[in-house]
């Protein structure tokens, strides 16, 4: 669905928001793009909805240059950026007026995803609270039924009851034609929802591969404050001692503990990095 290859960007030349960045994702998945403010998550996601254009490389779209926006693609992609801005109509009217650019557009559902969000349907969107226009947007977003449907930082803005309410909607509105795209630094918030897991760190992604592929290779556990743990490949204190990552050995059972295996990317100890790559988990598009 979406191929990358050798991508620079920067909005200066002489300063790279991403390098040498190749990246392959495909229908059918929910993908958790993970990164630290300032990371380059959201100018990834405008080149992949040809909203931004690559220095060099290339960023496909359905074999065509995102950068070109077809009609014919734009009608099977929706992006939702992270800062929104509503006009002044309901969202009943938003989907009379603009759900007509969406060929698979469901009103039915869009009205339904509205009431489990619990966001008026008659009011102006500009009456509602930021968090409430928020929701209306990623009902919309729900509703196209495009075949490429893009969130960038989605669950800013919104309660922790209307968080567990959105990772619902999202994995009952997936199918075997969709590929999503969830983009944030509360890792937290795509617990339980992603089925592949995208890092971006220093301008590349460092880590592209499924929860599954990662529950069978490393082991989350826990162990006493102070215990030399064999094997670790990661340790953090927390309130219930140190959590760990180390290899699994084939044990399994472990849940990916998202937060932890963000941190363990993402800050100076690069051991567990290693050892990905050592597996050859790192820098290799999932085929």
């Amino acid at each position: 669905m979406v191929r990358i290859r050798n991508l620079h960007f920067g909005y200066s030349r002489r300063v790279l928001q991403l390098e040498n960045l190749s990246l392959d994702l495909r229908r059918g998945r929910i993908y958790g793009l993970l990164g630290k403010n300032g990371a380059g998550k959201s100018t990834l996601l405008k080149n992949m909805v040809g909203l931004a254009f690559p220095l060099s490389g290339t960023c496909e779209v359905e074999g065509y240059a995102a950068a070109r926006r077809r009609p014919a693609t734009l009608e099977d992609l929706f992006f939702l950026p992270e800062d929104v801005q509503v006009p002044p109509v309901s969202a009943t009217q938003l989907a009379a007026s603009t759900g007509v650019f969406y060929p698979r557009f469901d009103a039915a559902a869009f009205h339904e995803y509205l009431r489990e969000l619990e966001v008026p349907a008659l009011t102006k969107l500009t009456a509602l609270s930021y968090g409430q226009q928020k929701k209306a947007l990623i009902a919309f977003a729900l509703a196209t039924n495009t075949g490429l449907l893009v969130l960038d930082e989605p669950t800013n803005g919104l309660d922790i009851p209307s968080k567990a309410q959105f990772r619902k909607l999202v994995a009952g509105a997936l199918g075997e034609d969709r590929c999503v795209i969830i983009s944030t630094h509360q890792v937290r918030d795509l617990d339980s929802l992603i089925d592949t897991v995208l890092v971006l760190h220093q301008r590349r992604i460092v880590l592209n591969e499924t929860i599954d592929n990662l529950a069978e290779k490393l082991h989350f556990g826990t162990a006493p404050v102070g215990a030399a743990v064999p094997e670790a490949l990661y340790a953090a204190p927390s309130v219930r001692g140190q959590q760990v990552i180390r290899p699994s050995h084939g044990e399994g059972g472990s849940k990916v503990d998202l937060e932890l295996l963000f941190n363990a990317l993402t800050g100076p100890d690069t051991t567990l990095a290693t050892y990905l790559t050592q597996l050859q988990l790192q820098h290799e598009p999932v085929l």
